[in-house]
């Protein structure tokens, strides 16, 4: 499907898809064009997706490039991950409007306010400030009903003080999960991450992890190119 007729199909005037600078119309083919055509078919999360500005979290050098079906580096090793893999995340986890969730290595927040957006409440933990700096800023953009609360620590520490949590988002690929965190998911919970591969791979899995009756079953669904995120970091391997 080339970007006239995606355009076309979205209800868009002739010419619209070739405007980098309209952030709605690039909104909604990137709904059209990347994230129904894979298999996300929550309408909340539709409707959040078509709704947050994405462009209103990125400097405005990539903000052209914020419906892009790519990971956008952001520096210090970051990325912000593409439209359709988050969506895909999103998606394992089932969210419902008025469930608590706690997004780790939330970056510049998009995540998160997607998740509010779609009435859930959200506390978002980022280690790196540059990158609180952003999300504050698209929050205010975003005019979100209700901005997730932002916290800067260390993500793989979670927030055992709000415990037990509904639904937990891990913003990027995990070398090493720690129990400490996985122990905060409660009852019915649901963890979504990115299992980074072997060795560190090239390539992570999408993977679910649910609390059931006290113990936790972890299945995957899809894979993508896998970006590390250092605070879920695989201790050192000691050779002797």
């Amino acid at each position: 499907m080339n970007a006239q007729t995606q355009a076309e199909q979205a209800g868009l005037p002739a010419g619209m898809e070739a405007r980098p600078h309209d952030h709605a119309a690039a909104r909604r083919l990137m709904v059209l064009g990347q994230i129904t055509p894979n298999g996300v078919i929550d309408p909340l999360l539709i409707e959040a997706l078509r709704e947050v500005p994405r462009e209103a979290f990125l400097p405005p050098a990539l903000a052209v490039r914020a419906y892009a079906d790519e990971h956008l580096a952001l520096g210090g090793g970051r990325v912000m991950l593409s439209p359709m893999v988050l969506a895909r995340m999103i998606q394992l986890t089932m969210p419902q409007p008025g469930e608590r969730a706690l997004v780790l290595g939330a970056g510049v927040g998009y995540g998160a306010a997607v998740l509010a957006r779609m009435g859930l409440s959200v506390t978002a933990i980022e280690s790196d400030a540059r990158l609180g700096d952003a999300a504050r800023r698209g929050f205010a953009a975003a005019g979100l009903a209700t901005a997730p609360e932002w916290i800067e620590g260390a993500p793989a520490a979670g927030m055992p003080g709000g415990a037990p949590w509904r639904l937990i988002l891990i913003e990027g690929a995990v070398a090493a999960l720690p129990e400490a965190l996985t122990n905060q998911l409660g009852e019915g919970g649901r963890l979504a991450l990115l299992r980074a591969g072997e060795a560190g791979g090239p390539v992570a899995r999408g993977v679910l992890l649910r609390r059931a009756g006290g113990g936790l079953s972890e299945s995957w669904a899809f894979e993508t190119a896998s970006h590390p995120l250092p605070d879920f970091a695989a201790p050192p391997r000691f050779n002797f």
